[in-house]
């Protein structure tokens, strides 16, 4: 198209001038061609808008109209100016949509961005945190999580705040100084973390935080962001420094610590290339591997509740009772909680049983 229009904006690509002139002289665009001793295919592409005048273009034309040659090469800077306004604007626009879809007081309630309520404002805002030249990137294809085409359990927003969280995850975990990688020392440091299901939030939080910080990784809690429905994210900034992050969303202690450890092992994994999601809509993520999510979820379902153990304890009891729960929790050194979930999600009980003994964090952010 030699011409672009888009509301009260309008611009000429030299094309379009080039196109009277043939028109004038009566001739045919091979002809045209010929005389300006270029090929066909320039003067097609060139009437179309689909090339630039170039600086022999701007020579050749100026002297077969007897133009200078400021005339073309200023055309084409007055088209090419005219086309970065219209692609701004169309931008903006398409961005002020984005927008609506993004929950903006996650990030204000965390003082990453100023408390805007101008939209254009909030947008550029959110393109400096985040580090992107438009939301619009937050709908690309293959950008930190690549959902596969034409699901119908997704929507625009779930794939846009999706993005938005693992990128703010990613962002404040790269800002956390930490030693460097050291898989031994995590994997020693594991009994300790598991004992910490006993403890109250605001005991064991700095601990963990320490324990991460010594062993390379950076441990990034987050607020749900909604339509995200991202409860966790591993990500490996360099071999010697990984970002493990949850969300403190239905904060219980079974789910708690079962993501953690989720979680855990896929840093044990160590595939440095993978950025791992824990999504509630997993399988709508492409490329995901499966087999290292299945042996992630055994790691933290045996090591919170040795199989052995949890094995015996099903087996020597028909009913369980609040008293058996604990009893058993306390034998294996873990909170109820978890006890509780793992029954609940192994279908011994129901999900309406025992939910008391279930504890609800509450951790600040």
């Amino acid at each position: 198209m030699n011409k672009i229009e888009y509301k009260d904006l309008i611009g000429f690509h030299p094309g379009y001038y080039v196109k009277d002139i043939i028109n004038d002289l009566n001739i045919s665009q091979i002809d045209f061609a010929k005389r300006l001793q270029v090929s066909g295919k320039t003067v097609s592409m060139l009437l179309s808008g689909d090339i630039s005048i170039s600086d022999d273009l701007a020579i050749k034309l100026s002297k077969m109209t007897g133009t200078s040659i400021s005339v073309w090469m200023n055309l084409q800077n007055t088209y090419d100016q005219k086309k970065a306004e219209i692609d701004k604007l169309r931008l903006e626009e398409e961005d002020i949509t984005i927008i609506s879809l993004i929950d903006y007081t996650f990030f204000t309630s965390l003082n990453l961005v100023s408390n805007t309520t101008n939209k254009a404002g909030r947008v550029k805002e959110l393109c400096k945190f985040l580090n992107i030249s438009s939301l619009k990137v937050l709908t690309e294809d293959d950008f930190l999580v690549n959902y596969r085409v034409g699901v119908n359990s997704l929507e625009d927003k779930n794939i846009i705040n999706s993005r938005a969280w693992v990128q703010t995850a990613i962002k404040l975990g790269s800002a956390i100084e930490t030693s460097k990688f050291d898989c031994k020392l995590l994997k020693s440091y594991l009994p300790e973390i598991r004992s910490m299901t006993l403890k109250d939030p605001n005991e064991f939080l700095p601990r963990l935080i320490d324990i991460f910080s010594k062993c390379g990784v950076s441990f990034v809690l987050l607020p749900h962001l909604k339509n995200s429905g991202i409860n966790g994210a591993v990500k490996w900034i360099n071999p010697e420094k990984v970002i493990l992050a949850m969300n403190n969303r239905r904060m219980y202690a079974d789910t708690f610590w079962f993501s953690l450890f989720h979680e855990i092992k896929h840093v044990l994994q160590q595939k440095i290339k993978t950025i791992f999601i824990n999504s509630s809509k997993k399988q709508d993520i492409l490329k995901m591997d499966y087999a290292l999510e299945e042996e992630a979820d055994l790691f933290a379902q045996d090591f919170l509740i040795p199989q052995d153990e949890y094995k015996n304890f099903i087996y020597e009891n028909f009913r369980f009772s609040e008293k058996i729960i604990q009893k058993f929790a306390n034998d294996i050194g873990i909170h109820p909680g978890i006890v509780v979930g793992r029954l609940q999600r192994d279908k011994y009980i129901g999900y309406d049983r025992y939910n008391s003994l279930k504890e609800k964090y509450i951790i600040g952010i």
